[in-house]
């Protein structure tokens, strides 16, 4: 399959931090030099981002359909090269469904894990598919967790947010197969991030994690190569004991309904 060096223009969602910020930074050094739109929330985050030659737009993903409708179309209309999208938004809550889970939460953190990522995949596959037409390459990366395919039960909304996201991926890759989009799914497993900074375990964690550059890195090289999943550390062991035969029975059941 082939890979983002391929890619001319690529926009991230959640590059104002951890994963999307630095996997912004690397994709813009790539000898390929593909034009990078980092959007996120926080616009002092994007002027940084901005003075390393990379284009920015403020956005806030837990939001309607129609403002990400807006937002697609506005990217689209004024990036035609537009040909991959790296979709790297996300928060993490911690919920124990013993006491009081505030469901205000819930349906947010569900909302930016998994929602709006799907939403943002519709509305720029009808433009991705006119590439493809052209002989165009073009590629959809989720980033997904390994607490999608193990849950941590502390996190319990985070994780089942990522295993639909995870769920999703597999199937995208089914449905288009032959049609020059490419489905990339990011794997991570714990690894350095703002993200646990809300519950006061950042430090702990710190002790375990894989370092960012290490596992960007690592990514990098997979986007590169066009690895259908792209993982390390924990979540590549749980990978291989629960999920290598997924790809394959998802295609099987696609070939089976497009038979019907």
């Amino acid at each position: 399959m082939p890979g983002i060096e391929q890619s001319k223009c690529v926009l991230i969602t959640g590059a104002t931090a951890g994963i999307g910020h630095a996997l912004a930074l690397s994709i813009a050094k790539l000898p390929s030099q593909p034009q990078v739109i980092a959007a996120g929330r926080r616009q002092d985050r994007l002027n940084e981002l901005a003075s390393s030659n990379i284009e920015t737009v403020q956005l806030d993903v837990d939001t309607s359909t129609e403002s990400l409708k807006k937002f697609a179309d506005h990217v689209v209309d004024k990036y035609p090269e537009l040909d991959t999208v790296i979709l790297c938004a996300g928060v993490q809550h911690e919920f124990d469904f013993k006491k009081d889970a505030d469901v205000g939460k819930l349906v947010s953190e569900m909302n930016i894990n998994y929602t709006s990522v799907a939403t943002i995949i519709a509305y720029l596959v009808p433009h991705f598919l006119k590439l493809g037409e052209q002989g165009r390459p073009s590629f959809i990366v989720p980033v997904t967790s390994g607490l999608g395919i193990v849950p941590a039960p502390w996190v319990p909304n985070y994780s089942a947010s990522k295993a639909a996201l995870h769920s999703l991926s597999i199937s995208l890759m089914a449905q288009l197969r032959d049609t020059g989009v490419h489905v990339m799914e990011v794997i991570p497993p714990l690894v350095e991030s703002e993200l646990h900074d809300a519950y006061g375990t950042t430090e702990k964690l710190s002790k375990i994690w894989m370092p960012l550059d290490e596992f960007i890195k690592l990514t990098i090289n997979g986007l590169c190569r066009g690895d259908a999943h792209i993982s390390a550390g924990n979540a590549l062991v749980y990978f291989g004991q629960f999920e290598k035969e997924k790809d394959k029975l998802a295609l099987d059941y696609q070939l089976r309904h497009d038979s019907w």
